[in-house]
């Protein structure tokens, strides 16, 4: 999914200036901030909802047996590009053990998967194996493929966009908690500022 440029402009002079800004006055833009990242993650979930639609629709459906043995294929793999994305980033930030660690899990994790692969296989002619059985990541959205290799699936789990919707709606999570009580302080605000204007006003039409 290619977002394109973002419209906005990034200028740390203008943060600073924020930063400072916010230090007498609360000009509340986490509000708008939470809305923005809703309407964001609403659209990816539009779009990850679609795309599963799509896929029920022309691929071909297995039992309810095959199934869910594709799904533990999927599941496998799953944990094992997240884990082999994540020991590469440890390996990178110089954590041996750590990345070793995960590693010798991610082992374990191949041979449960190829052990599930052999399930699936047997459950279904050869035919219909050798077809991209897909699902979508919940997360950004992405396909996923039942014979993607490691690789592919590390660079999916480890990469900008997934990483980059794990932090979004992580960020959005933090927002909503806070959210609700913030509009209400809002809101008392804005009356105060209302009335005083309306005080202002009728103080100045008595004084003519």
């Amino acid at each position: 999914m290619d977002l394109g440029e973002c419209p906005k402009v990034h200028d740390l002079a203008l943060r600073a200036d924020y930063e400072q800004a916010t230090k007498t006055k609360d000009y509340y833009y986490d509000i708008d901030a939470m809305e923005h990242l809703q309407s964001f993650i609403t659209d990816c979930d539009r779009r990850t909802e679609s795309a599963k639609k799509r896929l029920a629709e022309t691929q071909e459906e297995l039992s309810a047996e095959v199934a869910a043995k594709a799904n533990k294929v999927h599941d496998l793999a799953e944990q094992i590009g997240k884990k082999l994305a994540r020991a590469e980033s440890l390996g990178a930030d110089g954590m041996v053990e750590e990345s070793m660690k995960l590693m010798e899990e991610v082992e374990d994790l191949r041979k449960r998967k190829a052990s599930a692969e052999q399930e699936y296989r047997n459950s279904m002619p050869a035919s219909s194996y050798q077809q991209q059985k897909l699902r979508v990541c919940e997360v950004c959205s992405a396909y996923l493929g039942i014979h993607d290799n490691d690789r592919r699936l590390a660079d999916h789990f480890g990469g900008k966009l997934h990483l980059g919707f794990i932090k979004i709606r992580e960020k959005l999570d933090e927002l909503k908690k806070t959210v609700e009580s913030r509009r209400e302080k809002r809101r008392e605000e804005r009356e105060l500022e209302r009335n005083a204007r309306f005080g202002e006003i009728a103080d100045y039409d008595v004084t003519r």
